[in-house]
């Protein structure tokens, strides 16, 4: 309900795909996006940053959520400023039965929200759904068994612990 009551009034506009695969809890590869139709291009949910795969249970979590709901379903890709990241992949809000999944996402406890500037059409949606997320103590908020690290904190640290500093650089070292 509060999902709803949060929502534009207005239909987004966008581009539909198909999702044929979940790679992670904001992370998403479809078809239909590119001109040849049958192409898998990457989605990454803008505004968001979800717990890495093996920061566990989170990461799981995050990537079970949202495969459960979008997993070969179609959904409306809305891009804002910035259609592409530096990595190429691109970058939307994404709608399924009216419902923005971003936001939906952080008020479940599901991924974090992070403002990813010039994409910054729902950031203050985004960081009262989060703020909702902690106060009611969801998923990564849960007091019980908190998500110690960021993604970006717990992903510098998997560098760190593969390639400590004193051993850089690491690449030329053989494992």
């Amino acid at each position: 309900m509060l999902i709803q009551s949060c929502q534009p009034e207005t239909t987004p506009q966008g581009k539909i795909v198909k999702v044929t695969q979940v790679v992670s809890g904001n992370t998403l590869e479809v078809i239909g996006l590119e001109e040849q139709r049958n192409f898998n291009s990457r989605v990454r949910l803008i505004g968001v940053d979800a717990p890495d795969l093996q920061q566990q249970p989170w990461g799981q979590t995050a990537r079970q959520q949202l495969a459960e709901i979008v997993q070969g379903n179609t959904v409306l890709l809305e891009f804002d400023v910035q259609e592409k990241d530096n990595f190429g992949r691109y970058q939307a809000y994404v709608w399924h039965d009216k419902v923005l999944l971003n936001e939906f996402l952080v008020t479940q406890g599901y991924v974090l929200a992070v403002a990813r500037n010039p994409n910054d059409k729902y950031t203050q949606q985004l960081n009262r759904a989060q703020e909702s997320a902690r106060l009611m103590g969801r998923g990564i908020w849960n007091p019980s068994q908190p998500m110690r690290f960021t993604p970006a904190e717990f992903r510098r640290q998997l560098i760190l612990q593969k390639c400590p500093p004193q051993s850089l650089p690491c690449q030329s070292r053989q494992s």
